[in-house]
Parts: structure tokens; C-alpha cells; sequence
């Protein structure tokens, strides 16, 4: 059993903050010389897929609760119930 739910939008987030953080380290150290309009594009297009990734596994796990909770379900709904 995991402890936690799996974030991808965090996963790419992170990915992508190494790798800016490598091509820094590398451009640093003088083994590459990075232009500055590489990190920009990088930076945003990871946020960007980083947002994307937490907006699809959102849906995906409304849309799964939602069925889980209609499978649970056998009685009326709760508006239609005459208590």
C-alpha cells in the first residue's frame, strides 16, 4: 500500500528544475556554453507540462472517485430519499 498518491505534475516539475539545474552547473563550470534563451523556453515549457500533468491526473481521479462512489451506491440519492 503506497503512503501517498502520485503527483505527476510534481514529478515533471522536479525533472525539469535538475536539468535547469545541470545546464547551470554545467555552463558554470565552463563545459558548456549555454546561451541564456535556452533556460527560459525550458522553464516555462516544464511549468507548462508540469500543469498539464496535475490537471489530467485531477480529472482522472475525480473521474475515478466518482465511479467508485456509484458503484458503492445502491440506494436512491440523497435528494430523492423520503426520510
Amino acid at each position: 500500500m503506497p503512503r501517498h498518491e502520485f503527483r505527476p505534475g510534481r514529478a515533471v516539475a522536479g525533472l525539469v528544475m535538475l536539468t535547469l539545474a545541470g545546464g547551470y552547473a554545467a555552463d558554470a563550470a565552463g563545459a558548456w556554453d549555454a546561451p541564456w534563451a535556452f533556460f527560459a523556453p525550458v522553464f516555462l515549457g516544464g511549468l507548462w507540462l508540469a500543469a498539464t500533468a496535475t490537471w489530467v491526473s485531477y480529472r482522472a481521479r475525480r473521474r475515478r472517485q466518482a465511479r467508485r462512489a456509484s458503484a458503492e451506491n445502491s440506494s436512491a440519492p440523497g435528494s430523492t430519499r423520503v426520510h
